[in-house]
């Protein structure tokens, strides 16, 4: 529907025409009045159509417009199709497992050998605890380790001794036994000799007398024999104790020693030391942290929403930027996708299946390596980080336009 004008345009525009028009008519009766012959009265000339008061449009200008949408059309898709190649995410921050500094045994902190920030090598020692009675400990533990080897020692002569004396006493018996085997034979002839009146009664009780003292020694050195075996299965057994005694005394040595170690606190893997709070003088109870560690090995956590990993797969190539340090590019690859939103493992994860609902895109973490991490800077956990993950791994167009203009400009 045509809006009505205002009573003042109108009446303008209206007093504009019928001046035009009047000054038309009036110049066709001046051409009029000199053409025609005198006393023929002049036509009244029919009134023309009013010129249009719009100018028309600028070919030109319509040109340059219509180029001006092309282009912008072109640079929207050549926009579109790059960022297609990508997925990018704002929700992301380097991670890492930061640990606490804590000593393993009590005592007074005798010297800390670090400051705050510091970047410490493997093995370093950040804190010393006062050492003396773990110097003392360890050197009771030497005496007792001492003492548990010279039982060892001893119980292992005393066997020998006592093997030798099994020795012996198997000598014993051997001789008592061939002196029975004699006696048994001359006790045997004698007899006979009595029976057939050669030989007198008296020799043969003599050597049956004789045949009995024998088969009695034969039985003493037998028993002997059985003493001396069982005192060395005893000192054997007393053996096994000094050696427990020995296992007992090296292991409370062991543990001397490593309570010892245990006094120099040292950094378990590369990294900085944040938080710093030990101060010489200070009693350390076991697992007071001293300070807090950041290990070297970082990571970045990326927070996608889930409707952004479909093509996105571990190995995929990464660039990342640092909000601290923007004027870094960093390279990094696709590590692995947790399977399961970050919400799914929080404290209270949320119970969807009581009340009413409300469908919400998830974000899941995804981890990211870098390839090329500075070494020059710090990075710390919770820094923000902005990576760009490509998805496609087919060059876009703005990528082949732009390597075909550098390959024209490098043959120029």
């Amino acid at each position: 529907m045509l809006k009505e004008r205002p009573r003042a345009e109108r009446d303008a525009i209206g007093s504009d025409v019928e001046s035009q028009a009047s000054e038309l008519f009036a110049g066709r009766e001046r051409t009029a009045d000199k053409s025609l012959p005198p006393g023929v009265a002049a036509k009244a000339p029919m009134p023309e159509a009013v010129p249009r008061t719009r100018a028309r449009k600028n070919p030109a200008l319509a040109a340059a417009s219509a180029g001006v949408l092309a282009l912008a059309l072109a640079a929207g898709y050549l926009w579109w199709d790059n960022a297609s190649h990508f997925e990018t995410t704002d929700d992301a921050f380097i991670a890492s497992r930061p640990i606490g500094v804590a000593p393993q045994v009590p005592g007074y902190v005798a010297q800390v050998l670090v400051t705050d920030n510091q970047h410490v090598a493997k093995g370093q020692v950040i804190a010393r605890i006062d050492d003396r009675d773990y110097r003392i400990a360890l050197a009771q533990s030497n005496a007792k380790v001492a003492v548990a080897q010279a039982g060892v020692a001893n119980i292992d002569a005393r066997i020998a001794v006592q093997r030798a004396q099994v020795d012996a006493a198997r000598a014993q018996l051997d001789q008592a036994q061939a002196a029975l085997a004699f006696a048994q034979q001359q006790a045997t002839r004698y007899d006979v000799l009595a029976r057939k009146g050669a030989g007198s009664v008296q020799n043969a009780q003599q050597y049956s007398s004789q045949l009995a003292q024998q088969q009695a020694a034969v039985k003493s050195a037998s028993a002997s024999l059985e003493v001396a075996q069982r005192l060395v299965d005893s000192l054997q057994a007393q053996a096994k104790s000094a050696e427990a005694d020995l296992a007992l005394a090296k292991a409370q040595q062991d543990q001397a020693r490593l309570n010892l170690s245990y006094a120099n606190v040292t950094a378990s893997e590369p990294g900085r030391v944040v938080d710093l709070t030990a101060a010489p003088g200070e009693y350390a109870q076991t697992g007071t942290n001293l300070a807090m560690f950041v290990p070297d090995e970082v990571w970045v956590t990326a927070n996608f929403k889930e409707t952004e990993l479909d093509h996105m797969r571990p190995g995929d190539p990464v660039t990342l930027r640092i909000d601290a340090y923007p004027e870094r590019r960093i390279l990094g690859h696709v590590a692995s996708v947790q399977p399961g939103s970050g919400t799914a493992f929080s404290l209270l994860p949320p119970e969807n299946a009581t009340g009413n609902y409300v469908k919400i895109v998830q974000r899941v973490p995804v981890k990211i390596l870098m390839n090329n991490p500075p070494r020059d800077v710090a990075l710390g956990p919770g820094m923000s980080v902005t990576p760009k993950v490509r998805v496609n791994p087919g060059p876009s167009l703005y990528e082949r336009l732009v390597a075909f203009f550098d390959r024209r400009t490098r043959q120029s």
